[in-house]
């Protein structure tokens, strides 16, 4: 995905001229005031529980499998690569929340919207609810323009099949974990200029940041460490043994920089850039059980509807999309499934 010198010459161009927002549409024009006023409506309690459903099926995915290895060696074998799928799925739902809490969206309460969003979605997955919301509100104003922070995730497209393959092998041996992890290290400890990508915004083989002060990047970090060492002690409290732990890391490692991918690619890869029609600027994939398990959580999938309504809670996008459907279907880029968009991705 090579997004350091893309990003660094958007940069360079956003200083010389002061970029232009991306078009946008007024909601009034297409929905009642009333169904406008329910799907912005954000919940005191739903987004907590959304938390705490990932938190739920990580530890209860966790205990399983440790009950299968212990009924039976081959059985847990067996299972530890789905359990390890599945908490990187969940990994990816806290990314998700993080990104609802940037926008305000969690919970309506702002203090614990932040708190939620910044310790329990954020700090997990190695990344921080603040410097994201200045980088991610950016790409919302620039979306698939010269400015857009994120171009560098989509400009590359489409790609050699063998070049797609090589980034998934990449993500599923730990490589992109361990660069993204060192490079986190080198900017919060040894003062490097560049801070790596935020982890719910690229997965990018060259991942950059906005400029942002080290400072804010060594808080994300002792942060990150912190949450790490807790689950760590917890593991060994509460099971005597760092096996929970470990599932917990080799997700993070692996499958959780998989799926992260191919979330982005879906939402931008292959769609026009810089165009005037606000319904173009982003993807929206139909989602299947084994897709919302994974590279889908939390409704993602709705990425179309989010770009055009960003102020809607991602538990009233398929709402959104049901709303829009009578006029609006035909305008949007709608893929039927995450295959049928990698395939479009890939050069023949």
């Amino acid at each position: 995905m090579g997004g350091s010198a893309v990003m660094s010459a958007n940069h360079a161009s956003a200083n010389r001229v002061a970029p232009a927002k991306v078009a946008t549409v007024r909601p009034l024009d297409i929905f009642a005031r009333a169904d406008w006023v329910a799907v912005t409506r954000v919940s005191r309690w739903h987004g907590a529980w959304l938390v705490a459903h990932a938190w739920l099926v990580i530890l209860a995915s966790i205990a399983v499998t440790l009950w299968l290895w212990r009924l039976s060696w081959p059985l847990g074998l067996v299972v530890t690569p789905i359990t390890i799928a599945i908490i990187g799925g969940r990994q990816l739902g806290l990314a998700i929340l993080m990104h609802d809490a940037a926008h305000g969206l969690l919970i309506r309460n702002r203090t614990w919207n932040n708190r939620i969003g910044e310790w329990l979605c954020a700090a997990p997955v190695g990344t921080d609810l603040y410097a994201y919301r200045a980088y991610h509100l950016t790409h919302h104003r620039h979306t698939q323009t010269d400015a857009d922070p994120d171009l560098g995730l989509s400009a590359p497209f489409p790609v050699s099949r063998a070049s797609l393959r090589r980034k998934f092998v990449r993500d599923l041996t730990g490589r992109t974990f361990v660069k993204q992890r060192w490079a986190q290290m080198r900017a919060a400890f040894a003062g490097d200029a560049r801070p790596p990508a935020d982890a719910a915004a690229s997965a990018a083989d060259e991942p950059a940041l906005p400029d942002t002060a080290n400072v804010f990047i060594r808080q994300a970090t002792l942060r990150f460490l912190f949450v790490h060492v807790a689950l760590l002690g917890l593991s060994l409290a509460l099971t005597g043994s760092a096996w929970p732990f470990v599932l917990w890391l080799v997700a993070l490692a692996t499958t959780f920089p998989l799926f992260l991918r191919v979330r982005n690619i879906a939402e931008h890869a292959c769609t026009p850039t810089n165009s005037g029609d606000p319904f173009s600027h982003a993807r929206t994939t139909r989602a299947g059980m084994i897709a919302r398990a994974t590279v889908a959580p939390y409704w993602v999938n709705f990425h179309s509807e989010h770009h055009l309504f960003m102020g809607v809670p991602c538990a009233n996008l398929p709402r959104v999309h049901a709303l829009l459907a009578a006029d609006h279907h035909a305008k949007m880029t709608i893929a039927p499934s995450y295959r049928a968009v990698l395939a479009t991705v890939v050069r023949p």
